[in-house]
């Protein structure tokens, strides 16, 4: 389990407006994923095909409709198996808000607080098929 910051989500209650806001205030290229109603949000140089930063320091992350469950800005955490992760969560004090879902054919996301009540979420990248 890696435990790195690897995706940070932010809600919006005005796609658009979040939308030029963040574009033009920091030159975020935005990716609206209709089918998912998810914006992907590039910060910085990426490899193509949904790869990742292309230089240490940085990371993307999207932009969703606030909800009653996402009312702030999320930190997203990989590790390796995301229910593990949550039963060790909950063992500690945190608890579950979403357990895990698949995201396409990328992998799988599910979201917890943390023993302070932060919102946070796991991200679990999808083994290729062999």
């Amino acid at each position: 389990m890696s435990g790195r910051v690897v995706h940070f989500e932010v809600p919006y209650d005005d796609h658009e407006r979040a939308s030029a806001f963040y574009a033009d205030a920091f030159g975020w290229e935005l990716t609206p994923l209709a089918d998912l109603g998810y914006v992907l949000v590039t910060t910085g140089p990426t490899a193509p095909q949904g790869g990742g930063p292309r230089e240490p320091g940085f990371v993307n992350g999207g932009m969703l409709a606030r909800s009653e469950a996402i009312t702030g800005p999320v930190v997203t955490l990989e590790v390796d198996d995301i229910d593990a992760s949550l039963a060790k969560v909950e063992e500690l004090g945190g608890q579950t808000v979403q357990a895990k879902v698949p995201v396409g054919e990328m992998g799988f996301a599910a979201y917890f607080t943390d023993s302070e009540g932060n919102l946070m979420g796991l991200w679990e990248t999808a083994t290729p098929p062999r």
